[in-house]
């Protein structure tokens, strides 16, 4: 599909330095997008061929130093320093940004050929998974190259370019836009898509239907603080929702079939799937990940609410156990020459859950001081990740999240006002998403709306030889714009 040609004249987003080739057709020579059919076709394209989670997890604190040199990575390297990529390709921060501008090109697209045909009402289907996929991208743009979310800078704090339109030149000049312009534009697609996506699909949990666009808005205002927009998307889950993953099944499955089974269509709890090229599931080829001597500050019993095994847990082992995965993330490899044994790596990636809008959904109802609600909630889910739970003993109320998480002082930080009692479930919640999260780079985009410090150690025979914080505010949680995007006019983040 990605053989469509549109009009990717966002040379400069794309970061696109050699285009001869390209700058030797007219903008308009290309296939025209004029039928319901490749409408459609085209927004299969509307998804990044590339992915953030090798990128976003190696950036936060849910990875240690393995010392396995002979797995050293430069990206692996980069990313663990909060360093800007200096290669492209597969899990490069360059390639995810290339990427998410042809996704927004496809979805442009799309969307200026549904009006060239009138905007017909038959089309509203692939309009509104258009306008939540360019939101998406754009979303996801912003969270990872620009400063966190906060009304308070938000008009001054550089964004990303948010681009609506096809372009019909062959070079044009992009700015970025501030963090609350693209925030408005986003929601405002956001509203917009929500009026007409559909789960009308032959396979509907690979595009943006219903569920996975509600639990995108979900995330977004979570983002924006929004708790009453949270609740409202997510209110169709329920109190205690069976529509999430069931880790005592998972953990019955083979080792080698787990990988495949959390991705699956099939699981309910999976509202949105998609299979880019990535190498993400390759854990030995990392020197920085979850270090087996370390794992258990995350999925041991010490890190489970009433001190009990937790279900979600590191299965495999690589190196004699120095570095462990929780067996997540399935890798599919198209030969695509059988002699010399070469060809493209895909790997299955669950962009959104049941799981996440449910935790979501929690927070918000913290937030607003819905504490009976939260306890119900909390104590239900997290229940469905311990061995042995017991509904009669293992009680959840304020005593007990504040006795397992309390208040340390400046921890928390996001741009809006936390009680203690607050800031003592947020923990809960976030060490809860940390969990089920784990490998898939949801924790990072935790640090940086919460503000918080993340301590990299580089060793040598186990001792320290580089302590790297990333302290609060600190720069480098917004990505560097990459080289080629910035050499071509894209304004630099400040360093």
């Amino acid at each position: 599909m990605k053989n469509i040609k549109i009009t990717l004249s966002l040379l400069i987003l794309l970061g696109i330095s050699s285009c001869d080739e390209f700058l030797s057709e007219v903008p308009d020579n290309r296939t025209m997008i004029d039928t319901p059919e490749k409408i459609s076709e085209l927004l299969v394209t509307a998804y990044p061929n590339n992915s953030y989670f090798a990128i976003a997890e190696v950036m936060s604190d849910n990875v240690f130093d393995t010392e396995l040199k002979e797995a050293a990575n430069l990206n692996n390297d980069q990313s663990y320093n909060w360093e800007m990529h200096t290669q492209i390709g597969y899990e490069t921060q360059n390639g995810f940004w290339t990427e998410s501008y042809a996704s927004i090109a496809a979805a442009n697209q799309a969307l200026a050929s549904i009006e060239k045909l009138g905007n017909p009402v038959s089309l509203n289907p692939q309009k509104g998974e258009a306008l939540i996929a360019r939101a998406y991208n754009h979303f996801m743009l912003v969270s990872l190259w620009s400063n966190r979310y906060n009304p308070a800078t938000a008009t001054t704090d550089l964004g990303v370019p948010y681009i609506t339109k096809p372009e019909t030149s062959l070079l044009v000049q992009y700015k970025r836009n501030t963090v609350k312009e693209v925030f408005d534009l986003i929601e405002q697609d956001i509203t917009e898509g929500l009026k007409y996506v559909t789960n009308n699909y032959k396979e509907p949990k690979f595009h943006f239907n219903v569920e996975a666009a509600k639990a995108f808005a979900c995330r977004f205002y979570l983002i924006k603080g929004d708790w009453d927009k949270v609740l409202e998307y997510s209110e169709g889950i329920g109190s205690k929702p069976t529509r999430i993953r069931n880790w005592t099944a998972f953990n019955a499955v083979p080792f080698t079939q787990m990988s495949l089974e959390y991705s699956k269509a099939e699981q309910e709890t999976n509202l949105l799937i998609d299979y880019p090229n990535s190498i993400a599931n390759r854990a030995g080829s990392y020197r920085f990940a979850l270090a087996g001597n370390r794992s258990d500050e995350i999925l041991g019993n010490q890190a489970n609410m009433w001190n009990k095994p937790n279900l979600i847990r590191a299965q495999g082992q690589y190196y004699g156990g120095v570095m462990v995965v929780v067996p997540k993330l399935y890798e599919y490899f198209k030969v695509t020459n059988i002699t010399a044994g070469i060809g493209q790596a895909y790997t299955a990636t669950v962009l959104f859950s049941n799981d996440e809008l449910y935790l979501n959904r929690i927070e918000a109802l913290v937030m607003k001081n819905r504490m009976a609600e939260a306890n119900t909630e909390l104590g239900f889910f997290l229940g469905t990740r311990t061995s042995g739970y017991n509904a009669a003993t293992d009680l959840m109320n304020e005593t007990v999240v504040q006795a397992k998480y309390p208040v340390i002082a400046n921890e928390f930080t996001p741009f809006y006002a936390l009680t203690p009692l607050q800031a003592s479930y947020i923990k809960a919640i976030a060490e809860a998403k940390r969990k089920d999260f784990i490998r898939e780079g949801l924790r990072w985009f935790d640090i940086k709306r919460f503000n918080l410090v993340v301590t990299h150690n580089t060793l040598e025979f186990g001792k320290i030889i580089r302590n790297n914080v990333l302290e609060k505010d600190d720069k480098r949680r917004a990505l560097q714009i990459p080289l080629r995007a910035s050499d071509n006019g894209i304004e630099k983040n400040p360093r």
